[in-house]
């Protein structure tokens, strides 16, 4: 066991160095996939039904340095509704960034649902610069899928009834979006667990202690264990600790 100064002797870090800290790996042959949340110290994923009840400036601050390196940010469709996700906003500088790095301006939202129950009059639709992916199945209700197109969304059907992990990964990395930014919610994390695909995990903990019904940032029905690694671990003043856990992958 050893002492983690780090956690008590603070070295404050430049946008430039957090995003140092959290670059993607070089192309693999498969979609690196990065999962981001935030949660108490009792291990609650949300407060008040949401996760914005959990945030600090250090957690928002690198929210939006883990958006500007993804190629496309991933997300179940509960959490579309319960966060009234709106498309990823980009300042022009990381905009400047992005197209250095052979990115597009921005980082196109990927919904996967099942059943296409998306509102087409949500903020994802309304409120974004780029379309976003709406990955869902052949069953889905064929209105739906035509009112997602109608208002904007590329559908793209992964499965008959379900939408495997594999097809997600292998859908995004076919459009050329390798460095995927998974923001939940818990049931897709879990899934990703189940099929081996998260590569690494970069987790906030709140300085809060929120008890309640709140779940876990990843749930499945059975239990998927996987070995991770410390990538590093960070502190701020106001005692939020964010770490970054990393699971070596050949290819």
């Amino acid at each position: 066991m050893h002492r983690l100064d780090i956690a008590t002797h603070l070295t404050p870090l430049d946008d430039d160095e957090l995003r140092d800290l959290h670059v993607y790996p070089d192309a693999t042959s498969a979609p690196w996939v990065r999962v981001n949340f935030v949660s108490s110290i009792d291990g609650a994923v949300s407060a008040d039904g949401t996760s914005a009840g959990l945030g600090t400036p250090a957690d928002k601050r690198l929210f939006g340095v883990l958006r500007e390196l993804a190629d496309v940010i991933l997300v179940g469709a509960g959490t579309v509704r319960a966060e009234n996700y709106g498309g990823a906003r980009v300042t022009a500088e990381r905009s400047a960034r992005r197209r250095e790095r052979g990115q597009a301006d921005a980082p196109p939202v990927a919904v996967v649902t099942a059943s296409a129950d998306i509102d087409p009059t949500s903020r994802l639709l309304t409120d974004t610069t780029v379309a976003p992916l709406v990955l869902t199945t052949a069953a889905a209700p064929d209105d739906r899928k035509a009112g997602l197109e109608a208002a904007g969304a590329r559908v793209l059907e992964l499965g008959e009834s379900t939408v495997p992990p594999s097809a997600i990964l292998d859908t995004l990395h076919g459009l050329g979006l390798a460095r995927v930014l998974c923001e939940g919610g818990p049931a897709l994390f879990g899934q990703l667990l189940a099929a081996d695909a998260v590569d690494e995990l970069c987790l906030t903990t709140a300085p809060l202690l929120v008890a309640g019904r709140a779940p876990r940032i990843a749930s499945s029905p059975d239990a998927a264990p996987k070995a991770m690694r410390r990538a590093h671990l960070l502190g701020d003043e106001d005692g939020t600790l964010l770490t970054r856990w990393v699971r070596e992958r050949n290819g």
